[in-house]
């Protein structure tokens, strides 16, 4: 994902700013001796700092459902990572420094978001959203002169610019498969085993004292047609998962 917002990046700068012109756009990190070396006008998108926005983090697990509404895959939440960028332009003359970062400052105000067209293909294609600020405060813990000092290069204007794009993450997973089978339940009570369910046509004879009192209530949980003979729910629902439950009261 990085390498994809990095070209998207260079992309939008040779399109608004650059113009195809003699100027690189590069992501080298600015120390004193890579700008010794430096020859002919640059750009240079040196990323130093990459977090998570906690603001935007999502719980639990994304089902992704068909046409027929049914559950094809289930993932993680997608997480959205800001990728921190320090932007100098580097010249001749300082004049030229600062025409080249008032350029950029100007084209990256006029977006919230990477254009469709400067973005990758496999950024495209996911048709994700790619947010971009400009020139806001840099992350509370990390000051610009201690970045300065940490890269080994002379402090010099810059520009501060964030790319907040979604990342994929965990493993995406095929959902439970589909119950096709009937429901059974097995009863089991000291004076024998009675068997109920679904498509249950008979229920094993009690062993118990023949002196009690036999109940049979049907229950049905949802649309649909069963095959056995039974009275119509006790609930008004109508047949579908059919339970038939029998009890033994004693007599009063």
């Amino acid at each position: 994902m990085i390498h994809e917002v990095d070209e998207s990046l260079r992309g939008l700068i040779k399109r608004d700013v650059v113009n195809d012109g003699e100027i690189d756009v590069v992501f080298d990190a600015p120390t004193r001796e890579w700008s010794s070396k430096r020859s002919t006008p640059t750009v240079d998108l040196f990323l130093y700092d990459i977090r998570e926005e906690l603001s935007q983090r999502q719980q639990g697990l994304v089902r992704e459902r068909g046409a027929d509404g049914r559950v094809v895959r289930q993932r993680d939440p997608t997480r959205r990572l800001k990728l921190s960028y320090l932007l100098t332009a580097w010249a001749q003359r300082p004049e030229d420094e600062h025409r080249l970062l008032a350029a950029m400052l100007e084209c990256l105000l006029l977006y919230e978001a990477l254009p469709d067209d400067v973005l990758t293909e496999a950024l495209s294609q996911a048709g994700v959203t790619v947010g971009i600020t400009v020139a806001l405060p840099s992350v509370e813990d990390r000051h610009v002169s201690d970045l300065w000092t940490a890269i080994g290069g002379d402090l010099r204007p810059a520009l501060d610019v964030v790319a907040t794009a979604p990342v994929q993450g965990g493993v995406v997973r095929d959902p439970a498969p589909l119950v096709l089978e009937r429901t059974k339940l097995n009863l089991r009570r000291p004076a024998g085993t009675e068997t109920a369910g679904a498509g249950a046509r008979r229920v094993a004879e009690s062993a118990g004292d023949p002196s009690e009192a036999v109940a049979s209530e049907v229950f049905s949980g949802g649309d649909g047609d069963d095959d056995f003979d039974a009275p119509s729910p006790v609930n008004d629902l109508p047949r579908g998962r059919t339970l038939r439950i029998h009890s033994h009261r004693p007599p009063q």
